[in-house]
C-alpha cells in the first residue's frame, strides 16, 4: 500500500510540475509578445507637409504602433518636439506618415531661412571655399571673420595682401548643392560662406572673385572676437582702386557710382 501511494505520489509530483513549467514557459512567452506589440502613441502627419513647410499643432494627430517598431526607428514620439519646426529639404512627410528625425528641422537650419534678415539695401554674397580656405570645416554660422583681398600689382607684381572687410558676421555655411553643412545630417563639406553686405560692396567682392590674379579670403578670428563684434568695416579705398584697375585690365566699364544690377561685364 505505501508502494501503491509513493509511486501515485510520484507520478502526481512529476505531473505537477511539468505543468507548472509549461505554464511559467506560457507566461513568459506571453509576457514577451504583450511587451513586443504593446502599443505606443506617437504623432503622424494630417496631411500632405512639403519641404520647408512649418509644422502646426493642427497637422498632427497621434495613432498607436508598436512598441519593438519605435526601438528601431528614430521617430519622433512628442508633439512638442514638433510644432514650430520645419520640414527639411529634399524630403515631405505623407499624409498619415511619421515625423523621422532626420525629416525636422529649426528655422534658421533651412536654406532660404537667411535670406528673411537681410537689412534693406543688402544683398547676400556667397564666397567659394573649400576644406582648406575653412580651415577643416572650422567657420560656422554666427562667428565673425575678416574678409582679405590677395592679388598682385599689375605694374611692380608685387604682392597685395590686405584686409577689405573686419567684423563680418558668417550667416550660412553650405555644401554644393546648397545645403547647410552644420545640420542634423553632418559630415557634408563646406563650398560656400554667406554673407550679407551692402549691394556696392557686393559688386566689388564678385570683381575680385573673378579676377584672375585676385582672391577673397576668409580670416577666422577667435571666439572673443565673435563675442565681442562690434560695427562690421568695410572700408580700404587703396584695395577697391585695385579692383577698379582690375576691371579696366579685363576690358571692363565700372565705377562706384553705377548702380546698375547687370555685371555681364565683370562675370
Amino acid at each position: 500500500m505505501r508502494l501503491k501511494n509513493f509511486v501515485i505520489n510520484r507520478t502526481t509530483v512529476t505531473i505537477l510540475g511539468i505543468v507548472a513549467g509549461i505554464a511559467v514557459l506560457v507566461g513568459f512567452y506571453i509576457y514577451r509578445v504583450e511587451n513586443a506589440i504593446n502599443p505606443i502613441k506617437v504623432p503622424v502627419a494630417k496631411r500632405v507637409i512639403s519641404p520647408t513647410e512649418e509644422i502646426t499643432a493642427d497637422d498632427i494627430e497621434m495613432v498607436n504602433i508598436s512598441s519593438s517598431f519605435l526601438k528601431e526607428a528614430n521617430i519622433i514620439t512628442s508633439t512638442d518636439e514638433l510644432v514650430g519646426k520645419f520640414v527639411s529639404t529634399g524630403t515631405s512627410i505623407p499624409k498619415g506618415g511619421l515625423f523621422y528625425i532626420n525629416q525636422v528641422v529649426e528655422k534658421e537650419e533651412l536654406p532660404n531661412a537667411v535670406f528673411e534678415e537681410i537689412p534693406d539695401g543688402y544683398t547676400i554674397y556667397q564666397l567659394p571655399v573649400n576644406e582648406t580656405t575653412t580651415f577643416a570645416n572650422s567657420i560656422y554660422p554666427g562667428d565673425r571673420i575678416d574678409l582679405w583681398i590677395k592679388s598682385s600689382d599689375p605694374v611692380t607684381g608685387k604682392v597685395i595682401f590686405g584686409e577689405f572687410i573686419s567684423s563680418i558676421e558668417v550667416l550660412a555655411v553650405r555644401d554644393s548643392m546648397g545645403q547647410n553643412v552644420f545640420d542634423v545630417t553632418s559630415g557634408r563639406e563646406a563650398d560656400f560662406l554667406l554673407f550679407a553686405v551692402p549691394t556696392d560692396l557686393y559688386r566689388y567682392l564678385k570683381i575680385a572673385e573673378r579676377s584672375s590674379n585676385m582672391s577673397v579670403i576668409p580670416v577666422p578670428r577667435n571666439q572673443q572676437y565673435t563675442e565681442d563684434a562690434g560695427a562690421t568695416e568695410y572700408d580700404n579705398e587703396q584695395l577697391i582702386n585695385l579692383i577698379l584697375r582690375n576691371v579696366q585690365d579685363m576690358g571692363g566699364n565700372y565705377s562706384s557710382n553705377d548702380k546698375s544690377e547687370d555685371n555681364s561685364s565683370t562675370e
